[in-house]
């Protein structure tokens, strides 16, 4: 491609796109990517040799803490810090205070965000075995990628573990699930079994038998729900 003006180029970085990494420049028009290759003609050059350039980064399960803890984290920190490391767009998880199982704490989510977030964002919506049945609707709301279910339990109350609520949820809708693959009754035999006092046990009482366990009866669910 011909040099041709362009607002911004990056010079001499180490792309990393998704078939290859080379030295090269990045031009930029109107605040996208243009190409890629040799360009030298631009409002701003910036020299980045020696640096490497990687595509934004999507990190699908961020736990931020508004509503609810914000003495923790807020969705302003929270998504300036995701910046920071590079991560250009959060989806996060639905186990606030209150959790985002209703169309209301979904949109009050996004109120909160709006003018606030550093980066793009979204917010998966929480299954419940009260809203399983409404998940088809509550699925496609604007600002979530879906639902999430806790088929283990985790920080928060949204614990969804009995098989029939687990088929009302994967039988109500069509998007992807997000799941929180653990299972239960081990997990609770485990903690009672080895009486755990040290973080570092953790590994230990939720270990990769429960992970594969669940993992299977979601699975074998979901195949079903589908049929």
């Amino acid at each position: 491609m011909p040099n041709t003006a362009f607002d911004t180029v990056i010079r001499q970085a180490r792309v990393v796109t998704g078939a290859h990494s080379e030295v090269a420049d990045v031009a930029i028009r109107d605040g996208k990517i243009a190409a890629i290759g040799d360009f030298r003609d631009a409002e701003t050059v910036i020299e980045a040799q020696g640096l490497t350039l990687i595509p934004g980064l999507i990190d699908t399960q961020v736990h931020f803490r508004e509503p609810g803890l914000t003495h923790k984290e807020d969705l302003a920190t929270g998504t300036l810090a995701a910046r920071h490391g590079g991560v250009t767009s959060i989806l996060e998880m639905p186990n606030t205070n209150p959790t985002t199982t209703t169309p209301e704490a979904l949109a009050e989510k996004l109120a909160t965000a709006a003018g606030r977030a550093s980066c793009d964002y979204g917010f998966f919506f929480g299954a419940t075995p009260e809203n399983a049945d409404h998940l088809a609707e509550y699925e496609v709301l604007p600002g979530t990628p879906g639902i999430k279910v806790f088929a283990g339990s985790s920080t928060g109350s949204l614990l969804v573990n009995e098989e029939s609520d687990l088929r009302r949820v994967f039988g109500h809708g069509r998007r992807r699930i997000a799941v929180h693959s653990e299972n239960e009754a081990r997990n609770r035999r485990m903690k009672a079994e080895m009486a755990p006092t040290d973080v570092h046990q953790h590994p230990e009482v939720r270990d990769a038998e429960s992970a594969i366990m669940e993992t299977r009866r979601i699975l074998a669910i979901a195949k079903d729900a589908s049929r």
